[in-house]
């Protein structure tokens, strides 16, 4: 149901979040127009506009540290105004925002719930929201779906991974090599486990957890390493005899590549990779580690020398029962395009480079 609801506001359709004692009719607020704002004003009195803590912060709205913020949606706001709030590579084109109001109304889970199935569904998060009834009628039939089971998906999505599909497939440096993929059971994104050699399992095994990039794996960006890193771990793990590299999707840190592309926009404007995600609203960092840990254990690996220079990785597995015997330094010479990130990595989120 979760994956049916995120489906439905990647389409600009409305999902109504359940819990007992309420309810809140959801849109994303990218996909704003006349016709969304119509719907609301048409069901209630009041609606408002959901943002993170971090996009309220940086449209200067006053905040309690709320995980997520109420903002008034007065009657001079349009709905292109609310698709500025929400997308912050619009803010140097549309440059007197606001003055914006925030509801004082503590967030709720219904609250965390909306803006968490827009992250699901790879959109910004944002959400224009309304209070209510379980039963309101909106013109058309609307998705149900319990907050609770969203705000737990990726957990419950890293539990139900299951083998789905495995074939030898040769690569450039390993060429007895395994592809296994991973499916939750109820559907979802795909991940994919890159298998090298037949590694002993009784002693911990060489492995990277490596998230999806699309620009720096396949085309060869030089605004990161990750292509570099993704080949020279390949290479690394079969020169040693074996190993594993799990392959997530997870690109840009868990936001989705549109998202991803969003920062890049925002770091052309002077922002770092750190402040480009949050301005977008979300966190540094939105990757969990599960799924990674629950590959590992269905792949019979329960202890790992983990190929990466980020601490927080060997604190995730080791969150989920893995145990890290040993961190092993995984870094590349930088360019002329990826040194600043890189150095931003190294002096703001910790890596070791």
């Amino acid at each position: 149901m979760v994956e049916r609801a995120a489906d439905e506001l990647r389409r600009g359709l409305p999902v109504r979040l359940q819990r007992e004692g309420g309810a809140l009719l959801v849109m994303a607020a990218e996909y704003a127009n006349p016709s969304t704002l119509e719907l609301y004003d048409g069901l209630v009195d009041d609606s408002f506009v959901l943002l993170t803590n971090n996009r309220a912060a940086a449209l200067k709205v006053a905040g309690e540290d709320w995980p997520v913020v109420r903002i008034n949606r007065p009657g001079w706001m349009t709905a292109k105004d609310i698709v500025a709030m929400a997308d912050p590579t619009l803010d140097l084109s549309t440059p007197l925002k606001g003055p914006f109001q925030r509801v004082n109304h503590a967030s709720t889970d219904l609250d965390v719930a909306a803006i968490k199935l827009a992250k699901l569904a790879r959109l910004l998060p944002a959400v224009i929201a309304a209070e209510v009834g379980p039963d309101a009628e909106v013109g058309h039939p609307v998705l149900d779906v319990d907050a609770s089971d969203v705000l737990t998906a990726d957990e419950a999505q890293a539990v139900q991974l299951k083998q789905v599909a495995a074939a030898r497939v040769p690569l450039a440096g390993a060429e007895n090599t395994r592809l296994i993929a991973f499916r939750p059971l109820a559907g979802g994104i795909e991940h994919i486990a890159i298998l090298i050699g037949d590694p002993d399992r009784s002693k911990p095994v060489l492995m990277r957890v490596h998230s999806e990039c699309f620009t720096g794996d396949l085309l060869g960006s030089m605004k990161c390493d990750c292509g570099e890193q993704l080949r020279g771990a390949i290479k690394a793990i079969n020169d040693a005899g074996g190993g594993v590299l799990l392959y997530m999707a997870q690109e840009g840190r868990g936001i989705g590549l549109v998202s991803k592309l969003k920062a890049y926009a925002l770091q052309d404007q002077g922002y770092d990779t750190v402040d480009a995600n949050t301005r977008l609203g979300f966190e540094v960092d939105e990757r969990i580690f599960a799924p990674a840990a629950e590959m590992l254990k269905g792949l019979g690996i329960s202890s790992v020398r983990l190929m990466t220079n980020n601490p927080l990785k060997v604190e995730g597995l080791e969150g989920y029962g893995i145990t890290v015997a040993e961190r092993v330094a995984h870094s590349f010479p930088t360019n002329p395009h990826n040194a600043q990130y890189l150095e931003t990595k190294k002096s703001r989120t910790g890596h070791i480079l």
